[in-house]
């Protein structure tokens, strides 16, 4: 009697195991992500459905979504401060995104990952 209450608890255990490493546990946080673009001031700069000084989140999707190396620009964007052009022609520093902890790629990741939803 006591084995198949084991073999249930085992396949129990694998399974919520199998969950936590799944997408799932993985997945975006969406409030997370508003928060660090609220906390860095992203939305100065560039509008949700439409371009400021800089392009609306939709057309920074549209450019980078399903690329192989899209998210992984958007990290590096985000993360280094590169030069950018802002609508009126001039260039300026493209503030590095500030986490808390400091450099928190994960952070970051998820940031970019909503980004690319939208």
């Amino acid at each position: 009697m006591k084995q198949p209450l084991k073999t249930f608890t085992s396949t129990l255990v694998a399974g919520i195991a199998a969950a936590m490493f799944s997408g799932g546990a993985l997945a975006l946080d969406v409030d997370a992500a508003k928060d660090l673009m609220k906390q860095n001031k992203c939305t100065q700069c560039h509008g949700m459905a439409k371009d400021k000084d800089g392009p609306g989140f939709n057309k920074v999707a549209a450019k980078y979504k399903g690329k192989a190396d899209g998210e992984e620009k958007l990290v590096t964007h985000l993360s280094t401060g590169p030069t950018v052009k802002l609508s009126d022609g001039t260039e300026e520093q493209h503030k590095v995104v500030k986490t808390s902890p400091a450099k928190d790629a994960a952070q970051i990741k998820n940031l970019v990952q909503y980004i690319l939803t939208l």
